[in-house]
């Protein structure tokens, strides 16, 4: 029987030759990757999903778009979901080709769902089994206040989190152990699984303290067009002689002496601001036993320990007290392009720059590092980027007290320096060790409770190496690492941190697309975040999908079209993590929505494939 025309024959001759050429080179190529690789191996032998990956990265370091393109127009596989079944795709192809040209002893068998069943085993390996339909898993980062809020976790685990991330950069043990004894009562009263990671903080690669400001309270209350008070300034004031100490909140006082026992409401407080003009707080009402509301009626710049006296009526005095600032506020530092910016490495706090009398820069703003050795890995030309890629510097010069930066990214008007925000060295290779001391410290109490560890900045073989020894010598060689790929060098090293690691170790990936933005750039940023996911499937490793994910909706309870579809794309991964914030229950009530329905459109992607140079 003849399946095709004569004019096809010549066509079909030649894609079966190329094909054929390709299988050869790719297995070719295959083998010349994993030669030193057996050793990371139990016995010696590499595992299939390892041999799947060489396959992959061999066949992505051809074009293939012209090849996708004919075996499509012959109604042919065009290729574009090989990641998770290399070779077996390509046989599947040639034999179908080989069958159609009646060659002799032509077979054609379809390859299988085998690395779909592998990256499914690996998946719940990690994360766990999960509850219900839909497949990729949602992970939340825990709030400080889920060491006390069990409510709080009871309803993430019942809208649909499947596991939790716990930030070591903050917190403690004891924050810690209560966050996963909650976590695990909830997950055995609502009968859903919920596995623990824990995230070593890493190098503090953020900014420092900034400096106090001057304790002043300036309160300015908002007036109609022609300056009549509409509204005036809400300040509360509280009981110095409570047991508890008050919150800090903004516009707070505290109120010293007995004197707090007599206000009334309509009693005022007369003092004198710190302009030297009279100024009056007069008292509302008594919201709680140990605070009164007071409201100031005209600009006033209160200081920190100022006289007051209470007076009722026209003139009774009732006696006198001291004011003094609750919340100490921070220094505004902010610099624009063009100005020169001190990165320092000692102990001070972070000043804003000195100016003379004509506001020439005479002291640049300085700003601190908590990792010393980051000095000495510096060298001029070396960009520098502050709070995920706000604020940019380069390196000018090394100096004694630290590095001179020049600021070339800010706003028009400014950028506003805060502290514990990331700072990012993109081109400088840091001489950091794999783990910090407070991460092996910290590794001791994540080897005894979680079910997974991430590990951060992790950029080669080595890292991992380090890490997985670390667990040996803690007796958890069983815990699965996640390795939060964040930097330019873990990007092009990913193949062998991956090659030399899946052979011995249950182990993951984080795009941690934050940090990853800044490092390459958001264009790069949305290419390199495909390739990832491509290559982990060959690897058959599971991806958390990272940063950001409904962050408005997160954060503020508003709905942004773009972040949905972020979201949706996020369908690609095994697992989407969000960060924590006061609408975080309905969004993963949303996310689970979105990741179901998506998931009946599309899994993982069908993509044209050009050259990767891994």
């Amino acid at each position: 029987m003849k399946l095709i025309t004569d004019a096809s024959v010549a066509e079909f001759n030649d894609l079966l030759t190329e094909l054929r050429t390709l299988r050869t080179q790719v297995e070719e190529r295959a083998t010349r990757r994993l030669a030193g690789f057996n050793r990371h191996f139990d016995g010696g032998e590499i595992s299939p999903s390892a041999l799947n990956m060489a396959h992959y990265l061999a066949l992505r370091q051809f074009d293939l778009r012209r090849l996708q393109e004919r075996l499509a127009r012959m109604g042919l596989s065009s290729l574009g979901r090989i990641e998770a079944n290399v070779l077996p795709n390509l046989d599947a192809v040639i034999g179908l080709l080989g069958r159609a040209l009646g060659e002799p002893g032509s077979d054609f068998a379809p390859y299988g769902d085998v690395g779909k069943r592998l990256l499914g085993k690996h998946t719940d390996d990690i994360f766990g089994p999960m509850d219900g339909e839909r497949e990729v898993r949602i992970m939340v980062t825990l709030p400080s206040t889920a060491a006390e809020d069990y409510k709080l976790i009871k309803n993430l685990l019942r809208v649909g989190t499947n596991c939790v991330r716990i930030n070591c950069a903050h917190d403690d043990e004891t924050a810690w152990a209560a966050m996963i004894h909650n976590v695990r009562r909830a997950s055995k009263e609502t009968r859903r699984h919920c596995r623990v990671l824990m995230d070593l903080g890493g190098h503090k690669l953020r900014t420092g303290p900034l400096a106090e400001a001057p304790k002043i309270l300036a309160c300015k209350p908002k007036r109609d067009v022609y300056g009549r008070v509409v509204e005036p300034v809400e300040i509360l004031l509280h009981n110095a002689l409570a047991k508890n100490p008050p919150n800090p909140v903004d516009k707070g006082l505290i109120v010293s002496g007995e004197i707090f026992k007599l206000f009334k409401a309509g009693d005022v407080l007369n003092y004198t601001d710190t302009r030297g003009k009279p100024r009056t707080l007069r008292l509302i009402r008594h919201p709680s036993r140990n605070v009164w509301l007071a409201h100031c009626e005209k600009l006033a710049y209160l200081g920190d320990g100022v006289n007051a006296t209470l007076v009722r009526g026209e003139s009774e005095i009732l006696g006198e007290s001291t004011l003094s600032i609750i919340t100490p506020s921070a220094v505004d530092l902010r610099v624009k392009v063009g100005d020169a910016l001190l990165l320092s490495f000692g102990d001070e706090p972070a000043q804003p720059a000195l100016r003379n009398a004509k506001g020439k820069i005479v002291t640049p703003a300085r700003i601190g590092c908590g990792e010393e050795e980051v000095k000495n890995c510096l060298q001029p030309g070396d960009p520098v980027w502050f709070d995920d890629g706000k604020i940019g510097t380069v390196v000018e010069k090394i100096r004694k007290d630290g590095a001179l930066l020049r600021v070339t990214q800010a706003k028009n008007n400014g950028s506003r320096l805060l502290s514990d925000k990331g700072i990012n060295f993109p081109k400088t290779r840091l001489q950091l060790p794999p783990l910090s001391s407070k991460d092996l410290h910290d590794l001791d109490f994540v080897c005894r409770h979680a079910d997974m560890v991430g590990f951060s900045f992790v950029e080669s073989l080595e890292d991992l190496e380090f890490m997985l020894g670390q667990l040996d010598q803690r007796g958890a060689s069983n815990l699965p690492v996640i390795a939060k790929i964040e930097s330019d060098r873990a990007v092009r090293n990913l193949p062998d941190l991956i090659l030399g690691g899946i052979g011995r170790h249950n182990l993951g990936v984080m795009i941690a697309r934050g940090d990853l933005a800044v490092e390459l750039g958001s264009v790069r940023l949305a290419e390199i975040q495909e390739e990832i996911l491509w290559v982990c499937e060959s690897a058959h490793v599971p991806v958390i999908w990272a940063t950001q994910v409904l962050e408005t909706m997160t954060k503020k309870g508003e709905l942004s079209r773009p972040e949905f579809t972020d979201a949706a794309m996020s369908v690609r991964a095994e697992c989407v993590m969000l960060n924590k914030g006061n609408y975080i229950v309905r969004t993963v009530e949303i996310l689970a929505d979105v990741l179901s329905r998506m998931q009946a459109h599309q899994r993982k992607k069908f993509s044209r494939l050009r050259a990767l140079h891994w």
